[in-house]
């Protein structure tokens, strides 16, 4: 059985919400990915009693735990003190820790507050933890079971302590069997759609099974235990995306590195040395701005309303006419702008559809290359935000789709 691994964060402003402990979820994922079993995140605030009688707890039943946040100045800053108050720890000064502090202040030309020396009271026996990305050092001790790691609040400081200092340590003091996580993207599909498509699949019971929906794609996870064999792994996640078709776009954690949709699009116009020009409606230039960078896309244009283009769509709103006039379009924005593709968005609906979240409008796209003019429709709902986006994902879908060959094109 895996180690279990806990997650300490403190802090008033993570438990009334003022701030997202984003420091948890990415720890979470560092200590899945190194074999251990996460079995809770905790929050407490800055009271030294709560603190006490939770440290108390977490050493009876964690292997290990990193603790987040209370390393700093201010009176508010309870973790050390609360060490000392849990396991009978006295504080003692580190003449290291102090110097390293001072430096820090030196090197940036300021005065270093008295409250400042606080930072350098560590509970005895614990082994400091070398700070260079700030004034907190961290530190590390066994107490009871748990091999405790107190780390910075500050997400930088902490991301660079735990990769560069903890990480070897926990690999060195721990067996460690990590589990294989592949996720497979996919657009177009919500969770309850991908739920049917895979019923038929037969999941050993040793493989978990999830899924994680946001607002550019849905990931569905496969985590395999250590040790499984690849050619079983392979061919599962095969069966997976036979079954969910041409709406995967990437999958993570086999061979190659992928990424979201703009950054499959991007290796793909990239490998082939294409060039794109854009002409969008409902995006409202968000897809342009998810490209930001790609040196592919040559030109971008965004109709606004009044500029009649969209009056001329909804009078004609049938889709042979709006993709005639989209396809128009794109031949003039081809001759223009001497781009390889041209992709064009349009869609039916009156402005009143377009702003109210309970009201749906239809999606055109047309991608014009050398030869061919391949067509998508969809129905699009949702207050405005995400009209706009789900237009930019779902039109650069159809380019991602040409890029990668997938047979369903219509054209």
């Amino acid at each position: 059985m895996n180690p279990t691994f806990e997650i300490l964060s403190q802090g008033e402003e993570i438990l009334t919400g003022q701030i997202a402990d984003t420091n948890a979820a990415w720890l979470s994922q560092k200590a899945v990915a190194c074999g251990f079993t996460v079995t809770r995140h905790t929050s407490v605030g800055d009271k030294l009693d709560d603190l006490v009688i939770l440290l108390q707890e977490i050493s009876q039943r964690a292997d290990c735990c990193i603790c987040t946040g209370g390393l700093g100045p201010t009176s508010d800053d309870l973790t050390a003190e609360a060490v000392a108050c849990a396991f009978n720890l006295p504080l003692e000064f580190d003449g290291i820790a102090f110097a390293q502090i001072s430096h820090y202040f030196a090197r940036r030309n300021r005065t270093m507050p008295e409250s400042n020396r606080k930072q350098a009271m560590l509970p005895q026996g614990s082994e400091r933890i070398d700070n260079e990305w700030g004034t907190a050092p961290g530190f590390t001790m066994q107490a009871g079971r748990c091999r405790f790691v107190f780390l910075p609040g500050v997400p930088l400081e902490m991301k660079h302590l735990f990769q560069e200092r903890i990480l070897p340590q926990l690999s060195a003091r721990f067996l460690l069997h990590p589990s294989h996580l592949i996720t497979i993207k996919t657009i177009g599909l919500g969770e309850s759609a991908i739920q049917e498509l895979i019923n038929p699949i037969a999941i050993p019971a040793q493989v978990q099974l999830g899924f994680r929906a946001g607002a550019d794609e849905v990931q569905t996870k496969l985590l395999f235990p250590f040790g499984y064999p690849d050619t079983a792994m392979a061919n599962l996640v095969a069966r997976f995306s036979e079954q969910l078709g041409e709406y995967v776009f990437a999958i993570d954690g086999l061979n190659e590195t992928s990424g979201d949709l703009v950054f499959e699009v991007d290796k793909r116009m990239k490998q082939r040395k294409l060039t794109l020009a854009v002409v969008e409606t409902a995006s409202q230039g968000l897809l342009a701005a998810k490209c930001i960078g790609c040196k592919w896309l040559l030109k971008a244009v965004y109709e606004q309303p009044e500029t009649g283009l969209e009056q001329k769509l909804i009078a004609e709103a049938n889709t042979e006419n709006l993709m005639s006039t989209a396809q128009a379009i794109a031949v003039d924005m081809q001759k223009s702008s001497g781009a390889a593709l041209v992709l064009v968005q349009l869609y039916a609906g009156d402005d009143r559809q377009f702003h109210d979240k309970n009201e749906s409008i239809v999606l055109y796209n047309v991608l014009l290359t050398e030869n061919v003019c391949y067509k998508s429709h969809h129905s699009v709902a949702g207050p405005i935000k995400r009209k706009q986006n789900q237009a930019a994902l779902l039109s650069l879908d159809l380019l991602r789709r040409y890029l990668q060959n997938k047979s369903s094109l219509e054209s």
